[in-house]
């Protein structure tokens, strides 16, 4: 996969929880997890545009690993705002979660790979 290919997907990504949020409920427990799901679900583009810069070896992993953390915090708001039916579109919901596993499996990997890199 390309970087710019990855790129495009995450801000493909982020543009889907932003339509996400944009159908929950004006609620508290609604506010509270569009709130927290637009904060990380679209800080993984921004934060592996900052990754792309890095300083160093050791500056990029930790820029991809706080991606991997963003992604993780992701997937779990969004299985919470499911079971608790904040969303009516479980299509959505669904097509979501599937993208943010596949972008946590390229993360892990992609560190892994990093890491082995800076071990040689």
């Amino acid at each position: 996969m390309k970087k710019f290919d990855l790129e495009e997907r995450l801000i493909e990504f982020s543009v889907l929880i932003i339509d996400i949020v944009k159908e929950m409920p004006n609620s508290k427990a609604g506010n509270h997890l569009s709130g927290q799901i637009v904060r990380s679900g679209t800080s993984v583009a921004l934060n592996y545009g900052e990754a792309q810069s890095g300083e160093s070896r050791k500056d990029f992993i930790h820029k991809m690993k706080i991606v991997l953390k963003e992604l993780r915090e992701t997937f779990v708001c969004l299985k919470i705002i499911q079971r608790a039916n904040l969303h009516h579109q479980i299509d959505k919901l669904e097509k979501a979660k599937t993208e943010n596993n596949e972008l946590i499996s390229i993360f892990v990997k992609s560190i892994e790979t990093a890491r082995n890199n800076l071990n040689r």
